[in-house]
């Protein structure tokens, strides 16, 4: 057989295997990717995944099918085993490959560059300068909140309301949000897996990161940052909720945490505690 019939034979195998299994794996496998869809950037991200699975599908197919495909025409049959001919460089083959995967990475650098110039995007923390923050539309304001990380659990403060400060995160649904995630003694990792947001809580450094819960309902909260013995109890399940329920939420928690209020420190971007004991 010539090679140039088994590489028409070969390409027409991978591309109707190609245009069949890439429009499956988008349709089908995207939906269930994560993060989920409880904020824009949980959804955006899903999206990004979809898209570089669709992307990698027809890649995966090229090489799983290029050694199927050797395997089963090329395989020796006969008693007597011989060497086969030597292989020579292909440089039409060789500039091709270099050529299309040139084209895919820099295709995909476009793409995930684009994703990250957009405003809020992401879901990670982008220091205290945000490259592309988020503004509210009009009629509405951004919803500042502070996300304090501190062995063994992550408590949170709400400036606008009095500095309010709490133990569970609630947000309003449909409200772009904007965390302010920083720490009180170790490093620390902020992560709710279901808005899509994961932002490094150090100390003294405003780390913030933008997110717009989509839908009402719960999202798990987890430390992603070995931060001590007890960094497995960094664990609480946050809320979301419409923007009446959620005012409701803010003067009951207020009224529930009033005689503490006076010993906070006043609302600051870091915090720096005195230490509760000095070696020596």
């Amino acid at each position: 057989m010539r090679p140039s019939r088994d590489f028409g034979r070969f390409l027409v195998i991978w591309l109707v295997a190609s245009a069949i299994a890439t429009p499956l794996v988008a349709i089908f496998l995207t939906p269930s990717l994560p993060p989920g869809v409880e904020a824009d950037d949980a959804a955006g991200q899903r999206i990004d995944n979809g898209v570089l699975t669709a992307v990698a599908t027809p890649t995966v197919l090229l090489i799983v099918i290029f050694l199927a495909y050797v395997l089963i025409v090329f395989r020796h049959t006969g008693p007597k085993i011989e060497e086969g001919p030597r292989i020579h460089g292909h440089a039409g083959a060789q500039m091709v490959w270099i050529v299309t995967s040139t084209a895919i990475v820099m295709a995909l650098f476009g793409y995930g560059t684009w994703r990250l110039l957009e405003p809020g995007a992401a879901g990670g923390g982008q220091g205290p300068s945000p490259l592309s923050p988020v503004h509210a539309a009009r009629g509405e304001s951004v919803l500042p909140v502070q996300v304090i990380g501190q062995q063994w659990q992550f408590s949170y403060r709400y400036p606008t309301y009095g500095g309010l400060e709490t133990p569970h995160l609630v947000l309003p649904v449909g409200r772009p949000v904007e965390l302010h995630v920083t720490s009180l003694d170790v490093v620390h990792s902020f992560w709710a897996y279901g808005l899509g947001v994961k932002a490094d809580a150090n100390p003294g450094v405003d780390n913030v990161a933008y997110v717009t819960p989509s839908r009402v309902g719960t999202f798990d909260v987890r430390c992603a940052e070995l931060c001590g013995i007890w960094h497995g109890y960094m664990f609480d399940t946050g809320r979301i909720v419409d923007e009446q329920r959620f005012e409701t939420w803010i003067q009951e928690q207020r009224r529930i945490f009033a005689p503490v209020l006076q010993y906070l420190p006043p609302y600051s971007r870091t915090y720096l505690p005195d230490p509760q004991g000095r070696a020596g």
